[in-house]
């Protein structure tokens, strides 16, 4: 039998994923693995006559671990094979987020759609009726390994339709039962998403009895929690509590204070996280490294606007009297000039691009009216961007031992957030290289290593011996992204391989 070819990656600078110091060496793979790490002579030698050996030269590159986002929404498009991620390094994404998961569809699969779709920037003929017929599909990604949360929203609107009223015992005792049945089927965790209806209706009891089901599976939680403002800290308390009180790993989604006048209330959070670590919750967060987030429009409203789906929402917006007592009650997270539409249905080239403020103010009207109107044209179809953080806070959030780096990247039918083509690139270069905020091993660790023991990724997330030969191969002198908020759809630099499953996936910047 012929022996299986050899590839030596030499020479390069080995950032293994562990958070240990980087050191000079060679990485050899056979087929899907790594089967040394150090150097050549200690596996495979490229002098051995009767083995096929490619060898690759990455003197001054580093070779890094396959990146992990571990908090993405390309649910739809990692099987559509959407490269944009794959461009910036990463090989593995969790999927699921803040309580949309493309499964289990509902009787009528569209309210599932209606709900996921400004998330998901999907159609109306997506859909998989578990987690074993999506993780199925999924598995046949030509860009990335796929990990899967269950949305608890979209658990809920299975056994409740697309509602924020409280739950029967019945109903929920078929989300526990539904719930069980995906974390037996390869699901990872449970996410929720508080600022959405329907999850906005969840109450803690609700949670807790879903979040026993998790700690008895040895799963994670996820939470968009439901508040980032001025709520921060009873929302960090509230997700506290339901980890304690239910056992389970709680991992809190993009962390911030959102909005100038909540910015000193992120150190008491963090401060709550850390007490609660201290005394044995095993609770972590992720964090985004950009000053402005991404979300739909609808959003900014009261949640109970949205109770019963899109359709009720326009209904109710046509009505002068539930029209203005939802105009009373819309909260921004940052100020109006700082919230910018990046996609909408119609119209896109008068309004993408321009602040709420911006439209309020040429068309004469109050800011909160103004979203009313764009909701209501553009049939609740709207996402934006919310430039609403710090830098000094960004700071504390990507320095901390408890931190995970993600994109948190939507894509949109307009102009997407640059986090979506450039964060990894961002991190390593701007973050890494320029701010020194983080050491080249501490940043590698934040996207490889820690997510994949925080979410249970086999196998993935180091470079070692056994594992699973995904890696990046980059310049740590000149990885970076030219991505900005005016035209984010920017390939990044200095990124030289890109390896998935032992196969080279990216070379020199470009998808193969």
């Amino acid at each position: 039998m012929k022996p299986s070819a050899y590839t030596i990656l030499k020479s390069g600078t080995i950032v293994d994923g562990t958070g240990a110091a980087p050191f000079l060496g060679d990485v050899i793979i056979s087929l899907d693995r790594i089967v040394s790490v150090g150097e050549a002579r200690s596996g495979v030698s490229a002098a051995s006559t009767n083995i096929e050996c490619e060898i690759i030269d990455c003197k001054g590159y580093v070779i890094a671990p396959g990146f992990i986002d571990a908090h993405s929404h390309s649910d739809l498009q990692v099987l559509e094979n959407c490269t944009e991620k794959l461009l910036q390094g990463v090989t593995t994404e969790v999927v699921g987020n803040c309580g949309f998961s493309a499964y289990p569809l509902p009787d009528n699969p569209q309210v599932l759609r209606d709900f996921a779709n400004g998330i998901f920037c999907g159609n109306n003929s997506w859909g998989w009726n578990s987690a074993s017929e999506y993780l199925a599909s999924a598995s046949r990604s030509r860009v990335s390994t796929v990990v899967s949360l269950v949305g608890h929203g979209s658990l809920r609107i299975k056994v409740a339709g697309d509602t924020s009223r409280a739950l029967t015992n019945r109903e929920l005792d078929g989300m526990t039962r539904l719930l069980d049945e995906a974390l037996q089927q390869g699901a990872t965790g449970l996410s929720s998403g508080l600022m959405y209806s329907p999850g906005s209706g969840a109450s803690p009891e609700e949670l807790t009895a879903l979040c026993r089901v998790v700690a008895r599976r040895g799963g994670v939680y996820t939470t968009h929690m439901r508040s980032y403002s001025a709520g921060l800290i009873e929302a960090v308390r509230e997700q506290i509590s339901i980890a304690e009180a239910s056992g389970c790993r709680l991992q809190i989604s993009h962390l911030q204070a959102a909005g100038e006048d909540h910015w000193p209330l992120q150190q008491r959070a963090l401060e709550a996280i850390e007490q609660a670590f201290a005394r044995g919750v095993d609770v972590g967060f992720d964090v985004y490294p950009w000053l402005a987030g991404s979300t739909v429009l609808t959003q900014v409203l009261p949640q109970a606007a949205l109770d019963g789906g899109i359709a009720k929402l326009l209904s109710r917006l046509t009505d002068s009297v539930q029209r203005e007592s939802i105009r009373r009650e819309i909260r921004p997270e940052a100020r109006w000039s700082g919230v910018v539409i990046t996609s909408v249905a119609n119209d896109a080239a008068s309004l993408v691009g321009k602040s709420v403020q911006e439209i309020a103010n040429a068309r004469g009207i109050d800011p909160e009216s103004a979203v009313l109107d764009i909701l209501l044209r553009q049939e609740g179809d709207v996402n934006i961007v919310e430039h609403c953080q710090s830098t000094e806070n960004l700071h504390a959030l990507l320095t901390h031992p408890l931190g995970i780096v993600v994109t948190d990247g939507v894509y949109t039918k307009g102009r997407s957030h640059p986090r979506l083509y450039g964060t990894f690139p961002l991190l390593l270069g701007d973050i890494v290289r320029k701010r020194k905020w983080l050491s080249l091993e501490e940043g590698v660790h934040k996207v490889t290593g820690k997510p994949s023991a925080t979410f249970h990724i086999e196998g993935r997330g180091r470079i070692e011996k056994g594992h699973v030969a995904d890696m990046t191969v980059f310049d740590p002198q000149t990885i970076h992204t030219e991505a900005s908020y005016e035209r984010p759809d920017v390939v990044p630099s200095g990124i030289k391989s890109v390896w998935r499953n032992g196969m080279v996936v990216v070379n020199d910047g470009l998808a193969v």
